[in-house]
């Protein structure tokens, strides 16, 4: 087993353009936090710099160390992937407010001439807005995730580097959208959470559920790539695809359950704080 786990280590090979550009973004947030927080040192405290970091650390742990290649070789080591990309990453990115930050440490001239322009238009704003909507976010992420984990479009993205990239962009780009209305970094709209937004993460849970449990009582192997793959831990392809599902299944759960039980208290305490009516009639 011991040979089999190192060989797969030996079958790593390090992205330098994805680890080049993680740095450089931690490097342009880092200078955008630095300037920004000398006039707003209250919005940016340090623990948001130390959130977007870790977010940037863990998205390269996800897809550019030897984590990767595992994900290659066992389902249930891609399922830690695609629950990094999808529910660890972009939370943590945006309790960053990355917005402003990042826009602040760019150079002048590709901020000038570049993001600049894009800033400005007025479709391409009104598109990210109307994307960031509790409905379309959530269709935009759960029709990605389901869509990705269709048999025939799991194992083309294994056999093809290429989409296996765009794979992950899709995966981290829906994601996004999905946590931004939830997040709503600074300088998003600050108003007060409603009941929408339990229905928003709870639903969502219905569907990682659905997933899971087809994955986790189906009694064969969903997707056939790793039929011919060596597992490096020598599970069987559907004791992997079994560890896998319970993966995504508890700990894809505790991504929605968690943030919808704080929104919740959040939703609760108010109310529990007005007087009530036999005060004031007392």
């Amino acid at each position: 087993m011991a040979a089999d786990i190192q060989s797969t280590f030996d079958s790593w090979e390090p992205s330098w353009f994805l680890s080049t550009m993680v740095v450089l973004t931690a490097i342009v947030y880092f200078r955008g936090w630095l300037a920004i927080r000398r006039t707003r040192p209250t919005q940016f405290p340090t623990w948001r710099l130390w959130s977007f970091l870790f977010s940037m650390a863990t998205l390269w742990f996800a897809i550019g160390s030897p984590m990767d290649a595992f994900a290659d070789a066992m389902l249930s080591a891609h399922m830690i992937e695609h629950l990094l990309l999808m529910s660890v990453v972009p939370p943590l990115a945006l309790l960053g407010n990355p917005v402003v930050p990042l826009l602040r440490g760019l150079p002048r001239p590709v901020l000038r001439y570049v993001v600049g322009p894009l800033l400005r238009n007025r479709p391409l704003r009104r598109f990210t807005h109307w994307l960031t909507r509790l409905r379309v976010a959530w269709l935009v992420m759960n029709l990605i995730f389901l869509a990705w984990h269709v048999p025939g479009a799991y194992d083309y993205a294994l056999e093809h580097e290429n989409w296996h990239i765009f794979e992950h962009m899709c995966f981290l780009s829906a994601s996004l959208i999905f946590w931004w209305p939830i997040v709503r970094p600074w300088p998003t709209s600050s108003r007060s959470y409603s009941w929408k937004i339990i229905l928003y993460l709870l639903s969502a849970d219905v569907v990682n559920t659905g997933l899971s449990a087809f994955l986790a009582f189906c009694t064969r192997p969903v997707y056939p790539y790793y039929l011919a793959e060596p597992n490096p831990f020598h599970l069987t392809a559907l004791a992997d695809q079994v560890l896998g599902a319970v993966i995504m299944w508890v700990m894809g759960s505790l991504f929605f359950l968690v943030p919808a039980m704080y929104i919740t208290h959040k939703l609760i305490k108010p109310e529990r704080s007005r007087p009530s009516y036999s005060q004031y009639t007392a």
